[in-house]
């Protein structure tokens, strides 16, 4: 069965969205995106999903097609009309299709951006069968540019190192700079040494991950101690566990990095503790 798919301001089947040769998006990376969970068909961290996207498009320059308001029924409307109980919704804005390709930005009166959104279906989402075994990193040197903080269609390097840590045998990797963990390639770190949650602090070396917030919330109100700073590979494999987070894993275990198993090899109980209370408190506030 075909998806249902927004594409500036009209719902159609997957078959029939076009987007033009000449978008930025397609031509120049020049657009930002963001990613929904969706659990028992209700959206997980809209809101803060939706104010990341509007200070993304506000630090290139870029204007939303719709409002904020407007944004939130077309997620709702899509995951409606795909069913969708357990998933993601996707939505990506660039700065739109000028008449020919250049490098200066065109102008804004004279070219909308464009606004695409699909959902996909993913059962089984909250019960990952890999969140129960926890995953394998490893470690590779960051070469992204230095505005991280904006959540842009840049993903060339991330791709990059997801192949890298398959083809090494392992899950995912993280990412190095300055011989200090910077993050993940779709997630940000942690470790937890001695009961204490340790993750690099916000800065425009990382994104400011929608889940990071939450999670870090959740833990200091159970009284969990957290300390924001870098870390580097040789601390994280020394650590008593590890974990990431993004919008579409949640809480992860780490249980190797780099070949080295943490602690027994298995997901350690503050990652779980922690996924446990993410799960069950943003189903509560979800939308």
């Amino acid at each position: 069965m075909s998806r249902t798919v927004y594409v500036n301001g009209e719902y159609m089947a997957e078959e029939e969205a076009k987007i033009s040769i000449f978008d930025r998006g397609f031509l120049m990376a020049d657009g930002v995106y963001e990613v929904t969970s969706v659990l028992d068909g209700r959206l997980i961290d809209f809101e803060g999903h939706a104010k990341r996207l509007q200070r993304s498009l506000d630090e290139l320059g870029m204007q939303s097609p719709v409002s904020m308001d407007e944004l939130l029924e077309i997620h709702r409307e899509l995951v409606a009309k795909n069913g969708i109980e357990e998933g993601l919704v996707y939505l990506q804005i660039t700065r739109g299709a000028p008449a020919d390709r250049d490098f200066v930005f065109p102008d804004p009166a004279e070219t909308p951006p464009t606004i695409v959104l699909f959902t996909q279906n993913k059962p089984g989402l909250a019960e990952s069968p890999v969140a129960r075994m926890g995953i394998k990193v490893i470690s590779i040197p960051d070469l992204r540019w230095h505005r991280r903080d904006i959540k842009t269609v840049q993903l060339l390097y991330p791709s990059m190192g997801k192949m890298m840590a398959k083809a090494a045998g392992a899950d995912d990797a993280w990412l190095v700079e300055n011989g200090k963990v910077t993050e993940g390639t779709s997630n940000n770190a942690y470790i937890v040494k001695g009961g204490k949650i340790i993750t690099r602090e916000l800065s425009n070396d990382i994104l400011h991950g929608i889940t990071r917030a939450a999670v870090l919330r959740f833990a200091r109100e159970a009284q969990m101690e957290v300390e924001e700073r870098p870390f580097t590979i040789k601390e994280a494999q020394s650590a008593d566990e590890a974990f990431i987070t993004s919008a579409s894993t949640f809480v992860m275990p780490v249980v190797e990095i780099d070949g080295v198993q943490l602690g027994n090899g298995k997901p350690g109980p503050v990652a779980k503790r922690l996924r446990e209370i993410y799960l069950e408190e943003s189903r509560k506030a979800a939308v």
